[in-house]
């Protein structure tokens, strides 16, 4: 039960950082992804199911706070999240190359997956303005935000393994 409220705490907080706080910090209109370094760290950590279910309500609070189209975030984030958590099995605790391998390569199948259904589908055809202008500047800013907060996911993480 603490590891469920630990996580919901968790999920608000990156929620509201990466809507509030780092829009201020925001690089021609582009913010990291907290929510999905969250559901990448843990399900890396801890594996498919807790990747499926950490990105469902990640992607939720994204898909609360656009308003267009409820689910497409979760159901994005949830397939991010399992996927991430068949990687669970080379898990090293003293590594952080591989969560920001994993980190990069999910923003960027994020940004593919959000352009394919929510731009592509509208008839907006210009996939390589999108690739250069939103989706490699937001995984770069991704890329750097990963490297200093993972090792608090990590040590959130291993508390909670120590408390039960």
């Amino acid at each position: 039960m603490k590891r469920k409220i630990v996580l919901a705490v968790l999920m608000f907080l990156c929620f509201v950082l990466q809507t509030t706080l780092f829009r201020q910090f925001a690089i021609a209109s582009i913010v990291p992804n907290l929510l999905l370094i969250l559901t990448v760290s843990f399900a890396f950590m801890r594996g498919k199911k807790e990747g499926i279910w950490v990105g469902f309500f990640c992607g939720l609070f994204m898909d609360l706070s656009m308003g267009e189209l409820i689910g497409v975030n979760a159901m994005i984030y949830m397939c991010i999240g399992y996927v991430n958590g068949f990687c669970c099995h080379i898990f090293f605790d003293d590594d952080i190359r591989m969560p920001i391998f994993f980190v990069t390569l999910s923003d960027l199948a994020y940004g593919i997956a959000t352009y394919l259904i929510l731009f592509l589908l509208r008839g907006r055809l210009d996939f390589l303005y999108y690739l250069r202008r939103i989706i490699i500047p937001e995984v770069l800013y991704t890329l750097i935000i990963t490297i200093l907060i993972y090792r608090l996911f990590y040590k959130i993480n291993r508390w909670l393994e120590a408390v039960g």
